[in-house]
């Protein structure tokens, strides 16, 4: 599957896409023209914006970490995000 985000990280020119695997992928600049992109470079691309979607699937729903912090204290709630923000860091 190609990944669009990498293409308009890349590729400033592109406005829209079409297409979703190699064979099928093509670019379009602001002109509708078809712009030539580096299959290389898009797989090689790493999202910096990634690690929001791990944090996202491993913080427990707003209820528990409210409850936690009721039970246990804000220190204990801290201490289990602090575990899943040092699990994904933030891209310098």
């Amino acid at each position: 599957m190609i990944n669009p985000n990498a293409v308009y990280a890349l590729y400033d020119n592109v406005v829209s896409t079409t297409g979703d695997v190699e064979e099928t992928f093509v670019a379009f600049d602001k002109d509708g023209k078809e712009v030539t992109v580096d299959f290389s470079d898009i797989d090689a691309w790493v999202d910096p914006n990634a690690y929001i979607d791990k944090r996202m699937a491993e913080y427990p729903p707003w209820e528990a970490q409210l409850d936690k912090i009721y039970h246990s204290g804000i220190d204990a709630w801290k201490a289990d995000i602090k575990k899943i923000k040092d699990k994904y860091p933030k891209p310098e």
